[in-house]
């Protein structure tokens, strides 16, 4: 488990006599405490599969014509921020490059580190730059091309480059083409220098790994197991468990098997599954004999999306019609008593489940009770679990995604999307294809479909850039317009009490799962990353906001319906048209806010009110709106 770092880095354990990762402070087979070395947070490092490995080797290859000492060898990936994928790629005990899907070019970049550097100049026969002194410190300074004796390989600006002076190897980037390099003043930029040699150590695969973390697990195991006895027992409640086909899943169910015995696995099948998914769920359950209850969306998907048009990041109403329909249908069917369900949602997964706790209650599902026993689990430690106990998993994790759900869905990576093009052309060929009569009806161009464009209602920064670097003009999805549609004012509702509903439309200049920070100045907030739904409770009553700006209020009075409605509306726009001018945060008595890329609120908010009066956007929001 990594050990947080206060300057954004996460301590991770290398066990240089077995060769593979220390998931806890000791080797299970030799004993030894480790090397230590570190990982950009949050640290939720994972094994690569064996698709993800034969791209590393291929993007070696490609820059440096040559990747034998990677080979046979174990790779793993940490996640870090980036406009698509991202990752760290970790050997030895070193990041030794980072990964990056060029949302422009649609390809792969490889970044290379210090320490890979080190490691591939003895075999590299392209990309390599050989300077006489370089003098002084040049980590992170661009150099002159008179520097340079000798540039080997066809390289282009972007591309990642060995520097090697004198007994000094560093890592670099050109900022030239090969034909040009040495007549350019900005040449290369050095991104990182080798403080010595660079040994991967013994060779070790997912076995090693495996007897090296062996009393690591037993730990976690008996931890989890303990927890989910302690709470089950003395419960008149079916126990069920959520089956995705994803790891998670799979490695929440094996300790709740290991603690409880068999128990009913619940399987949303929102008709947008990959079939390697469907097909792996269903044997799982047949091989365990286990009663599988299939919740079926049918073509609820395709009968909505000609209505509410593609689906979004920050618009995700896919979710609530082919996952939380049937699953709220179905539970109130098989349970009508409830269910204590156990998930497989960890912290690490986002921002918004880090405050995962082992016990939740769904507010999205009527009587439904969520156990969540690898809540601070990282990604490797669940793969070693799932590979020490011998079990089959989903084979797409084979073939390089980190994240199976739907095939389409807007929040997956735009690299996974190539990948389904790949393995299954006939399901992207027909995605595509509504995508592209989609931007004809609306007059947008095929970049929108191209780039990845239509996974976003409101284009959050990254993609601006991106549309700029194209010289695309992203009407109507980038208008800055601020807007608030009532559908329906406060009014007697037939379930009882008053309700509200509007769509409030604002730019997104932040992630909607942060949107909770705002509205925690009002009361108890719960969010839903699967759904992207938050849900506010205020004196009684309820406020429902979806992703896509719809809010929906519901309170016993209709006085109270009305004051909770505009509090909701000002927290959201508070939240995403804040300059971060810091005045509430100055005035907040308790200290509680911070502004860090937005509003951030901890527990020791006693929602006094003081922020939401002192904030100018709230102030102005009728002028906002008007």
């Amino acid at each position: 488990m990594a050990e947080h770092r206060s300057h954004g880095k996460e301590r991770m354990r290398w066990c240089d006599s077995c060769g593979t990762l220390l998931l806890g402070q000791r080797c299970s087979a030799c004993g030894g405490e480790g090397r230590a070395f570190e990982l950009n947070s949050p640290g939720d490092i994972r094994p690569a599969m064996e698709d993800g490995s034969a791209l590393v080797l291929s993007l070696f290859e490609e820059a440096f014509g040559d990747a034998s000492p990677l080979r046979g060898r174990q790779l793993f990936f940490n996640k870090v921020a980036g406009e698509d994928r991202s990752d760290e790629v970790v050997a030895g005990g070193a990041v030794i490059a980072t990964l990056r899907w060029n949302l422009l070019e649609r390809r792969y970049r490889l970044e290379l580190r210090a320490e890979g550097a080190s490691l591939i100049a003895p075999h590299a026969s392209s990309n390599v730059l050989r300077c006489g002194r370089l003098g002084g410190h040049v980590k992170g300074r661009n150099l002159s091309g008179d520097v340079i004796r000798e540039a080997a390989g066809d390289f282009v600006e972007g591309d990642p480059l060995i520097v090697i002076s004198g007994g000094t190897v560093a890592a670099g980037t050109a900022r030239a083409p090969a034909d040009r390099i040495m007549q350019e003043r900005k040449a290369f930029k050095v991104k990182d220098v080798a403080s010595c040699e660079f040994d991967l150590g013994p060779p070790s695969g997912r076995g090693e790994f495996v007897a090296a973390n062996r009393e690591h697990l037993r730990k976690l195991e008996m931890a989890a197991v303990s927890d989910l006895r302690s709470i089950v027992k003395g419960k008149n409640r079916a126990v069920t468990a959520s089956f995705s086909g994803g790891k998670d899943s799979l490695a929440a169910y094996l300790l709740a098997e290991r603690a409880l015995g068999p128990i009913d696995l619940i399987f949303v099948n929102t008709g947008l599954e990959f079939p390697e998914t469907v097909e792996y769920v269903r044997r799982f359950a047949s091989e365990r004999s286990s009663v599988l209850h299939e919740l079926d969306a049918g073509d609820a998907f395709w009968r909505s999306v000609g209505h509410f048009g593609p689906p979004a990041k920050d618009f995700r109403w896919c979710c609530k019609s082919c996952k939380l329909a049937p699953l709220t249908e179905g539970i109130s069917i098989l349970y009508p008593k409830g269910t204590m369900t156990v998930e497989g949602n960890r912290s690490l997964e986002s921002f918004s489940r880090a405050d995962t706790r082992f016990v939740a209650r769904n507010p999205f599902v009527p009587n439904q009770t969520v156990l969540n026993p690898i809540r601070a689990w990282n990604a490797a430690e669940v793969w070693a679990y799932i590979w020490s106990q011998g079990e089959d998993y989903n084979p797409l994790y084979e073939r390089d995604y980190s994240r199976i759900g739907c095939y389409l869905c807007p929040s997956s990576l735009g690299s996974d999307w190539e990948r389904t093009a790949e393995l299954h052309p006939e399901l992207h060929r027909g995605w595509d294809r509504h995508l592209r009569s989609y931007a004809n009806e609306k007059g947008l161009p095929p970049e929108y479909v191209d780039h990845g464009f239509w996974r976003w209602k409101a284009h959050p920064p990254k993609m601006l850039r991106l549309a700029e670097g194209l010289d695309l003009k992203l009407t109507p999805h980038d208008a800055e317009s601020v807007s608030l549609r009532m559908l329906k004012g406060a009014s007697p509702c037939a379930a009882g009490g008053h309700s509200a509903e509007a769509v409030l439309e604002l730019p997104l200049r932040r992630e909607l799962s942060m949107m909770s920070h705002s509205l925690r100045t009002i009361g108890e907030v719960r969010y839903s990353e699967e759904f992207d739904i938050a849900l506010l409770r205020y004196k009684g009553g309820s406020a429902k906001v979806f992703a896509g700006g719809q809010i929906s209020v519901v309170a016993p009075k209709k006085e109270l319906a009305e004051e909770l409605f505009d509090l909701t509306v000002k927290a959201l726009i508070r939240y995403q048209m804040c300059n971060e001018c810091g005045i509430c945060a100055k005035g907040c008595p308790r200290g509680a806010i911070t502004i860090d890329g937005g509003l951030r609120v901890s527990d020791q908010c006693d929602r006094c009110g003081r922020c939401l009066n002192s904030c100018v956007a709230v102030h102005y929001h009728d002028r906002i709106l008007a």
